[in-house]
């Protein structure tokens, strides 16, 4: 079985690791879009602490990960996860419906994120100090 699953993966942290852990103990192989900088500013306004090429870098990294690719759009989502052959999407539960419309051509998992950790919450307690 093959899970694909997107993020940013900025400042990398344990509810990063966590997830994808548990995404790829869903299936055999796991695929993980890595969203572009271009991406994430065009839905934050705002660039990744961290370039593209080094948020891939890391999540490859991961011995459970199986390959690595940029997401570059949004609207793209189905091209990719027919693009991967995949067969499980999984996402964080804070996005619980809002991939239901791929249910057509893959299982929909939203998994638990990890409480009382973010990369925005990281962000702002830097930007504190």
């Amino acid at each position: 079985m093959r899970v694909i699953t997107f993020g940013t993966f900025d400042v990398f942290h344990v509810g990063h690791v966590k997830i994808l852990e548990r995404a790829a103990a869903l299936g055999t192989e796991l695929i993980v879009g890595v969203s572009t900088d271009a991406l994430n500013y065009s839905k934050k306004q705002r660039y990744p602490i961290y370039e593209q090429s080094q948020r891939a870098y890391i999540i490859n990294s991961l011995k459970f990960v199986t390959e690595v690719f940029f997401e570059e759009s949004l609207e793209l989502k189905r091209e990719y996860i027919k693009q991967h052959k995949a067969d499980i999407l999984v996402m964080g539960d804070d996005w619980l419906g809002k991939f239901d419309e791929f249910n057509d051509i893959c299982k929909v998992v939203y998994l638990e994120r990890t409480p009382s950790i973010s990369t925005t919450e990281i962000i702002e307690i830097v930007k504190a100090i």
